[in-house]
């Protein structure tokens, strides 16, 4: 397939563009820095752009299969993550590329008790910003007409290594026999290249956890 990575200079999206390379995917990298993305395959194609532009990301998605988010806010600017998903929809719906893969956040996903994470006792609240406005931006996406799948990590997602072993839930936090909840970097990305390919959450979102 041939698709877009914004935000593929991050951790998260280096993991996800190395996958998706792995699988002998096309990938065109859309960053606003592109020499800062130095990574040279021959599947690669890096572009200029602009997340927040409807037009940019018109521009850098038309042609293509599919799109993946993995866009990150800077500290205290979560708030762009609605700005965020209200520019992809319009750019995509403009490029008639209704395929979109979003890495969300955690917050909102129900715990065991029925309550979203980001309200537990235990939530940090220096968080709870970026956990709103990943909530808040998820209303965008499940109210647009475009084929999204919002891919929640669990409650903790760190740099490790890639077994292509993990547990799929929905709208529930996965967690383990001890009650953790984590998963690395890398088999995250495989769960996002995994929906690309299978496309079995279109329309909704998945939770993923060891």
């Amino acid at each position: 397939m041939s698709v877009v990575i914004f935000g593929a200079s991050g951790v998260i999206g280096r993991a996800i563009l190395a996958e998706a390379l792995k699988r002998k995917h096309e990938v065109t990298a859309a960053v606003r820095q592109p020499d800062q993305l130095e990574v040279v395959h021959e599947r690669l194609h890096i572009i200029k752009a602009d997340i927040l532009d409807p037009a940019s990301v018109s521009a850098a998605a038309r042609g293509h299969d599919a799109v993946i988010s993995a866009y990150g806010p800077e500290w205290g600017k979560e708030r762009e993550l609605l700005e965020v998903a209200s520019s992809l929809v319009e750019g995509l719906t403009n490029a008639s590329v209704p395929r979109l893969i979003i890495v969300g956040g955690a917050g909102s996903l129900r715990t065991e008790s029925g309550e979203m994470l980001m309200d537990t006792p235990d939530f940090p609240a220096e968080i709870r910003p970026l956990a709103a406005a990943h909530s808040d931006a998820y209303e965008i996406y499940s109210g647009s007409s475009l084929d999204y799948s919002y891919a929640s990590p669990p409650a903790v997602i760190q740099p490790g290594r890639r077994s292509g072993q993990f547990r799929i839930g929905l709208d529930q936090l996965v967690v383990d026999e001890n009650g953790n909840s984590v998963i690395s970097v890398e088999d995250y990305a495989v769960a996002i290249i995994d929906e690309l390919e299978e496309g079995n959450y279109i329309g909704t979102r998945f939770s993923v956890g060891y």
